[in-house]
C-alpha cells in the first residue's frame, strides 16, 4: 500500500461549502432593570415555649430552630445538618418530638414547644438530665439536648420501655461520642427513677430531691452544657 497523498482528481465533483452562521449578538443586562425579591415584612406572634407565652417578631420564612435560638435566644437547641438527619434540633411540640430545622415558626402558633431548657424546673434537673449526669451519657454535649427531648416523649408515654424501645425511639438522633450505651442505660435509669417513689429508691441511689446542694450544682452543668457549647 502506497503512502503517497492521493493526488487532486479534477474529475470528482467539489465538495460543497459548508455555512457559515451569522456572530451571535451580545446580550447585555441592565442589571437596574432585574426584579428584586419582594421583601417580607416581619409577623408578630406569640408562641407558647417552656410554659411561657412570648410575643415574637420575625421574618415568615424563618424555621423554629431559627426562633429559638435568634430571637429567644434558647441556644441550647442545636443546628445540625438543617436537613432533619442528625436529631440535634429536636424539640417538643406537644409533646411529640420534631425537627425544628425542618418546621416553620409560623405553624408552631397554638402549640406547646418544649425545649431542652424547659425539661428543668424550680432548679431541680429531670431525671433524664441527672441520669446522664450520673452515667456519662453526655460528652461534648452538641447532641445531648435533642436526645433528652426525645427520650423525655419516649417516658411520658411509655414508662417502662424495652432496650429495644428506646434503641428504636432514638434512631434518630446522631451521637459521634458515646456509642450510644451510655445514653441507653441513662434512659433506662431515668424511667427507673420516675417509676420508683423516692422513698422506695435504692440506698445510696441519687434522687433529684436527694441532692446535696453542692451535688445539685454540680449536675447543673448538663442543664448549661448545650449553651455553652459552640454553636
Amino acid at each position: 500500500m502506497s503512502n503517497t497523498v492521493p493526488a487532486h482528481r479534477p474529475d470528482l465533483p467539489a465538495s460543497p461549502a459548508l455555512p457559515v452562521s451569522p456572530a451571535l449578538p451580545v446580550l447585555t443586562i441592565d442589571a437596574s432593570r432585574l426584579r428584586k425579591p419582594p421583601a417580607h415584612d416581619k409577623v408578630k406572634l406569640e408562641l407558647l415555649v417552656n410554659g411561657e407565652q412570648e410575643e415574637i417578631a420575625f421574618f415568615p420564612e424563618k424555621t423554629l430552630l431559627e426562633v429559638l435560638r435568634e430571637d429567644l435566644d434558647l441556644c441550647g437547641t442545636k443546628h445540625g445538618c438543617e436537613l432533619g438527619e442528625c436529631g440535634a434540633c429536636a424539640v417538643l411540640l406537644d409533646g411529640q418530638p420534631i425537627l425544628s430545622c425542618l418546621k416553620l415558626a409560623l405553624e408552631c402558633a397554638g402549640h406547646e414547644i418544649l425545649t431542652v431548657e424547659g425539661l428543668s424546673r424550680g432548679g431541680r434537673l429531670h431525671p433524664l438530665q441527672a441520669a446522664f449526669c450520673d452515667l456519662g451519657a453526655a460528652q461534648c454535649g452538641y447532641c445531648t439536648p435533642g436526645i433528652l427531648c426525645t427520650a423525655k416523649a419516649l417516658l411520658d408515654r411509655n414508662p417502662a420501655p424495652k432496650r429495644e424501645e428506646i434503641i428504636e425511639a432514638l434512631s434518630g438522633n446522631l451521637c459521634r461520642c458515646t456509642g450510644y450505651l451510655q445514653i441507653f442505660e441513662a434512659v433506662e435509669e431515668a424511667a427507673r427513677r420516675l417509676r420508683a417513689p423516692e422513698s422506695e429508691a435504692p440506698q445510696g441511689a441519687e434522687t433529684p430531691s436527694s441532692l446535696r446542694p453542692e451535688e445539685t450544682a454540680g449536675h447543673n452543668l448538663l442543664a448549661t452544657r448545650a449553651r455553652a457549647v459552640p454553636s
